[in-house]
């Protein structure tokens, strides 16, 4: 459901050229030249895009209702379709980084190589399974709006590593949290079919850190985890999908975990 709306879609050049992310709040999972060559879309990429266009008007729908309920506006944010790498006012991102939201300039980052990538590298097939990746940047977003980034952001440097990483767990699962309230209100839109909700779980399921070091390394290092485990992440998108609301997505005070 929902049509393309005030979406504005970019698809970026790709670049040359490597370097870090620097500073970004969130990914799923430097310096460069421009290339000379436009990047051209495949079929399957222009499919893509207008999926996850409709995906993010959906998003807008519901989030727009939801913040008016509260008597708030909803900001909806950009979106950028990228190949390759993309400068975004978190610096400089490759495609190795993912989909992501950048709150400096409140845009949603979306490499298309991604759809492909949970398929085969993250055995997480289905249409459904990309929603839920841009209904989580989508989270990111709110939290941004509601100022729950901002908070993180200041505890950056006051503490270690490992505890701050902690703080970026519950941060992530709020996210996920976030994106199943999004499918709540999809499915009551007539969005959500069959098997869809499975997909989303599956892909939740398969970006938890725990299954990502395993299959990377064989071994499990909890202190390092970022996003959660998979099992937190499938519960809290479970949560948020069965509550439909903003107020019991507080993932930093609760004990339930």
């Amino acid at each position: 459901g929902g049509g393309l709306g005030g979406i504005i879609l970019l698809v970026i050049m790709t670049f040359l050229g490597g370097g870090d992310l620097g500073d970004v709040v969130d990914n799923m999972s430097g310096v460069g030249t421009q290339s000379p060559a436009p990047y051209q879309q495949t079929a399957e990429e222009e499919e893509l895009a207008q999926f996850v266009s409709v995906v993010l008007a959906d998003t807008e729908e519901v989030w727009t209702k939801i913040f008016a309920e509260e008597g708030m506006q909803y900001q909806e944010p950009t979106l950028v379709l990228y190949s390759g790498s993309v400068q975004s006012a978190c610096g400089m991102a490759g495609s190795q980084v993912g989909p992501f939201y950048c709150p400096g300039d409140q845009k949603l980052y979306i490499d298309l190589s991604f759809y492909d990538e949970l398929q085969r590298k993250f055995q997480a097939p289905g249409d459904f399974a990309m929603a839920y990746v841009v209904a989580h940047e989508v989270g990111h977003h709110v939290q941004t709006l509601l100022g729950q980034t901002q908070e993180l952001n200041s505890l950056r440097g006051r503490f270690s590593q490992t505890e701050f990483n902690k703080y970026q767990v519950r941060f992530e699962l709020q996210a996920d949290y976030l994106a199943g309230v999004w499918a709540h209100h999809a499915e009551g839109m007539g969005v959500v079919e069959e098997g869809d909700l499975e997909e989303a779980l599956n892909a939740a399921s398969a970006v938890g850190d725990d299954t990502i070091q395993k299959r990377s390394q064989g071994y499990v290092v909890p202190e390092s985890f970022t996003h959660g485990t998979s099992e937190q992440r499938k519960s809290w998108f479970y949560k948020g999908y069965k509550a439909g609301n903003l107020r019991e997505g507080d993932t930093f005070n609760t004990r339930d975990f």
